[in-house]
């Protein structure tokens, strides 16, 4: 016998086949009464496929995610979908509200993508993400995390992978503009380690902050963001259409490269994200309140920036930029 589409249940959102549904997953209770609950759509496709779930605002200052999710729930059409898509466009909540990367009322659990999938019985950042976790991981079958530089950066197009081939295989799914494909350095931690821990595959992708918070900018970021969704989806066979892929994805590891000196953070002429660099290039000076260097930073390895920070004042050891280490080519 043929399969059929099934009816699917994330929280309080019950979606038959053929329909969107708006619902919750809930957690706890403000002392005022008030819902804590992670929003969540599910497009339930009226044909058989695959769950792509994509989580937006794990960091609460990290939108361009939110913006993806709105803008993927106005354009997919459940009657022509197989499978089904779950948007969350705010996993986060509590930092979300508050514009923060994570819950400033949380200062035990702040940071959710490092302590995911959390604890049924831990702190509030612990709870939501569990609850998260509990459904995702029974729902999904590949989940995308979006990520952004936030308030404190810039990302360009940069994806991160487990090195499990279904990790791999979704990464080149994002298409054409999407070629840095990175290890992630902490296999735990995020939905990506709970995903393979289940068996399926996810990913975290980068792309947006705070230098591209304006209207135009950001909106070129969620329509690349969207298509690379769209993408994602043809290739599962979701929607309709010819997925598209990256001729060449280059492999490596991220470093963060730290000020050496108090100062302000000047790039050095030509540096761009994304643009090959060899080792011992010039990256940037760190100039004095006089104008004076005081230090200097040069590419650690063959490879390319892919996030550069958005206030150029900077104090010594703080985050200057993301640097991948390239080691050649993926398959």
């Amino acid at each position: 016998m043929a399969q059929e589409a099934k009816t699917i249940t994330v929280g309080t959102a019950v979606a038959l086949p053929g329909t969107v549904v708006r619902g919750h997953i809930p957690v706890t209770k403000t002392g005022t009464g008030g819902e804590i609950s992670i929003a969540v759509i599910v497009i339930n496709g009226a044909k058989p496929g695959p769950c792509l779930w994509i989580d937006a605002c794990i960091h609460g200052d990290e939108p361009e995610g939110t913006l993806t999710c709105h803008t993927l729930a106005a354009e997919i059409n459940p009657a022509e979908l197989a499978g089904t898509l779950v948007l969350v466009p705010a996993m986060n909540a509590p930092a979300f509200e508050a514009g923060q990367r994570g819950n400033p009322l949380d200062t035990f659990s702040y940071d959710m993508n490092r302590i995911y999938p959390g604890r049924a019985n831990g702190y509030l950042t612990e709870r939501i993400a569990w609850a998260h976790a509990e459904f995702m991981k029974t729902v999904a079958d590949y989940e995308i995390s979006i990520h952004s530089g936030g308030a404190h950066s810039y990302l360009s197009e940069t994806i991160f992978v487990n090195e499990d081939p279904m990790s791999v295989e979704l990464a080149k799914a994002m298409g054409r503009g999407w070629e840095l494909v990175l290890s992630a350095i902490s296999p735990k931690g995020n939905p990506m380690a709970t995903m393979l821990e289940a068996g399926k595959s996810g990913i975290t992708v980068e792309l947006g902050g705070r230098p591209a918070t304006s209207p135009e900018g950001m909106r070129k970021v969620v329509e690349i963001l969207s298509e690379a969704m769209r993408n994602v989806m043809r290739h599962y066979g979701m929607i309709a259409g010819v997925a598209h892929y990256p001729e060449k994805r280059w492999k490596g590891v991220q470093e963060a490269l730290l000020a050496p000196a108090s100062g302000v953070f000047v790039p050095a002429e030509g540096v761009a994200c994304q643009k090959p660099m060899k080792k011992g290039d010039a990256v940037a000076t760190i100039v004095d309140v006089w104008g004076d260097v005081v230090g200097t930073l040069v590419a650690p390895a063959d490879g390319m920036i892919f996030g550069l920070r958005a206030l150029p004042n900077v104090m010594t050891g703080e985050w200057c930029c993301f640097y991948g280490k390239t080691d050649g080519f993926r398959d």
